[in-house]
């Protein structure tokens, strides 16, 4: 499903114009985005938690010159689901 896609859908089930319904849908996603760069975790009861993790540094390979690459310690988004969400995909995802 693409961001077109879920507009769509959710015009159709709530009446409300597509116009604003991309305004809304837009604003979530760059409210949350902007929570999280300013280190602040999103929490939607319910559904899953926006949080903000510290990746360890670690070493890696660059396979085209066959030579280990030190990846710096770093913070990067992750999406935690609710264990209700996680089971509903484990139980109907085939």
């Amino acid at each position: 499903m693409t961001k077109a896609d879920l507009i769509s859908l959710i015009s159709d089930q709530t009446g409300a114009d597509k116009v604003i319904v991309r305004k809304i849908v837009e604003s979530f996603t760059e409210n949350i985005k902007k929570s999280l760069t300013n280190n602040e975790n999103v929490y939607l009861r319910g559904f899953g938690s926006f949080i903000v993790v510290k990746k360890a540094e670690k070493t890696a390979r660059d396979i085209r010159k066959n030579k280990k690459v030190t990846i710096p310690e770093h913070y990067a988004p992750k999406f935690k689901p609710v264990k209700s969400f996680i089971d509903a995909v484990k139980d109907n995802v085939k």
